[in-house]
């Protein structure tokens, strides 16, 4: 006799099959979407992809399982729906302040990622879709046109730089931040 959850693998092999998607790519396109309602993934999922009401369902439903599964990790928290697509930005800038040293230590703070070494030197916020926010902090460092004063934006820091590119995380980019880190230690 068959149980509940061989019904349930049975409707998931045929969704896949049928649709030509693995769940975990069902479980992108959702996650990209920004959608997070479960009728607002319903209606996308049977509109723009063709799904029958149960399948949509049962894919919204198992979507949003995965979601709450998930151990929390705050750098997903933060690059979900629309501002996924700033993710790659937020590595690019990872990488170069790994760089620096090893005695950067990175906490999750309510929609931002604070950057510390003795102290706070910078943060990485991701602003909107596509943009992430680089608050830092720097003494007696003139602004320009790309290093605004962070009037308005957050007060903890005296510079902030708007970036909408991976290839704007470039040299200058790096050697101010790397002036906030030496300032930090």
């Amino acid at each position: 006799m068959a149980t509940v959850d061989d019904g349930l693998q049975a409707q998931i092999r045929n969704i896949e099959a049928t649709y030509g998607k693995t769940m975990p790519e069902w479980f992108a396109i959702i996650a990209s979407s920004g959608k997070t309602k479960h009728t607002d993934v319903l209606t996308m999922l049977k509109r723009e992809y063709g799904m029958t009401h149960g399948a949509a369902h049962r894919v919204s439903l198992l979507a949003r399982q995965a979601t709450e599964a998930q151990p929390d990790d705050p750098i997903a928290a933060l690059y979900t729906g629309k501002k996924a697509a700033a993710h790659p930005i937020h590595e690019t800038l990872m990488l170069a302040v790994a760089t620096f040293g090893d005695d950067v230590a990175v906490a999750a703070k309510k929609g931002y990622l604070s950057l510390r070494r003795r102290k706070q030197f910078a943060m990485i916020q991701p602003s909107s879709t596509g943009r992430v926010d680089l608050g830092l902090i720097l003494k007696d460092t003139p602004t320009t046109g790309r290093l605004e004063p962070a009037t308005g934006f957050n007060t903890l820091f005296t510079h902030r730089v708007r970036v909408t590119t991976v290839a704007e995380v470039d040299d200058e980019l790096t050697c101010w931040i790397r002036s906030a880190y030496d300032q930090a230690g």
